[in-house]
């Protein structure tokens, strides 16, 4: 049974003192003063608390007298606390989460409740545009680590009494503020309840990697399967468009993106430009990227397929079999290349912004005109190679680009196992891993209902 508030002042410092480490950590404070007549004592965080609010409520304490002291904690709040998020607690291990959360929690001797002041405020970056999720047209702000502002970016969207925010705390240690944020009169009702029951019945430690253990503990993906359950968006106008079709946004503290369910295959390759154009414009957006996606995947397969069998290739396509002499085999140059983009990635989100373009050049010169003149690499590979490598960023979603990527690395080798068998083989595996990507709304990317 939790313990509860004493009226005892000293009875309530002396729990606290052996459940907090007041004296050990420098940043959770204790102050002791006088009320009316009355010792009291606060608990904070220091550098969670708005200091011109507290000094003007410290103001309204010291002006109470011993004469008017309110007889509860209920009357003190309401009669002598100027402020407006005020809450009365009884309960320790609610008053501990509100102390670490950054709530000012005030006992006062004779009172068998603490009274909460939420003054707490969060170091906050600017609401900016997101860099990897950016729109020609339309808003330029996004989500940040601060949960209460991305609400509030959502709630300026859509001024409707059924949106609904609903709050929830995962995690036995960090206990972290979780949102759950849905149309009340649109959303699934069968998926929303999926999903609370989940939520609530998590029992982890912690969520050390914010929305991703989140989505991890939600969901236990096969690891054979790249394909990702959840969409993930960093702008409040996509998340609210995605509300009000129905859908369900969840929030976690510290995460500056929205995680969005259910999901599919056509919602995955969306972004914000889609919607912001004319409606013509917007269709020709969609198809451009769904067909440059399908050639992310097939395109340097069916050339291997077709150096593999060059009877297939009609007269007026011969320019494309390789002219000069192959050293090393195409399938190996392309895992290579491969390997290479990625380090070149790797190395680039490494690289100081000052250094990013001189040494793109660099590597441009040496990865194409000397690897070629080399002979580690025939040209022809170089430039298929170079298409999917641009091609990968017209994928807005991180997650299914690498997914892509594997489907395109399991096709090649199996092409250059077993030729044309090979590559029918590699075409199914896709399918499948497709169609039987279950989500958590119980369906897959192609909308289907799995039992």
């Amino acid at each position: 049974m939790a313990k509860k508030v004493s009226r005892l002042i000293e009875e309530n410092r002396r729990y606290l003192s052996m459940q907090l480490p007041i004296e050990e950590s420098f940043d959770v404070l204790q102050r002791d003063i006088e009320i009316g007549g009355r010792a009291s004592s606060f608990y904070f965080i220091d550098g969670f608390m708005k200091d011109e609010a507290m000094v003007k409520i410290m103001a309204s304490f010291f002006a109470v007298t011993e004469k008017n002291m309110p007889d509860s904690a209920r009357a003190f709040s309401e009669k002598v606390v100027s402020y407006v998020e005020v809450d009365i607690i009884n309960d320790f291990d609610d008053i501990i989460r509100n102390i670490l959360s950054g709530v000012t929690c005030l006992f006062i001797d004779g009172y068998e409740e603490c009274i909460a002041i939420d003054t707490r405020t969060y170091p906050a970056r600017g609401v900016d545009e997101p860099d990897k999720d950016k729109s020609l047209r339309g808003s330029r702000d996004g989500f940040v680590e601060t949960i209460v502002f991305n609400t509030a970016l959502m709630r300026r969207r859509i001024r409707d009494p059924h949106l609904v925010m609903k709050m929830l705390e995962v995690g036995k240690s960090s206990r972290s503020d979780v949102v759950v944020s849905y149309m009340e009169d649109r959303v699934d009702q069968e998926l929303l309840k999926n999903l609370l029951n989940r939520i609530e019945s998590l029992e982890i430690d912690d969520l050390r990697m914010n929305q991703q253990s989140l989505a991890e503990a939600l969901f236990k993906r096969k690891w054979f399967n790249p394909f990702p359950k959840f969409k993930f968006t960093e702008r409040p106008d996509t998340a609210a468009a995605c509300l009000l079709e129905g859908k369900v946004v969840i929030l976690v503290d510290n995460s500056p993106s929205a995680m969005i369910l259910p999901t599919s295959i056509l919602d995955m390759i969306e972004e914000a430009n889609d919607y912001y154009f004319p409606t013509l414009t917007g269709i020709y957006l969609k198809i451009s990227r769904a067909i440059i996606t399908i050639l992310t995947v097939f395109f340097t397969p069916l050339f291997l397929l077709f150096m593999q069998n060059p009877e297939w290739i009609p007269d007026m396509f011969a320019f494309i079999q390789v002219q000069d002499e192959i050293n090393i085999p195409l399938i190996y140059q392309m895992l290579m290349l491969e390997l290479g983009i990625d380090g070149l990635r790797l190395a680039a989100m490494n690289t100081p912004s000052m250094l990013s373009t001189p040494l793109s050049v660099i590597a441009g010169i040496v990865m194409g005109e000397f690897s070629v003149k080399s002979g580690w690499f025939n040209s022809e590979v170089m430039l298929y190679m170079a298409f999917v490598a641009v091609s990968n960023y017209t994928q807005p979603n991180f997650e299914l680009g690498y997914a892509l990527k594997f489907m395109r690395l399991l096709l090649l080798v199996l092409t250059a196992m077993f030729n044309v068998a090979g590559f029918g083989i590699g075409c199914v595996i896709i399918f499948c891993s497709l169609a039987f990507n279950k989500t958590l709304s119980g369906r897959n990317y192609l909308n289907i209902k799995l039992n």
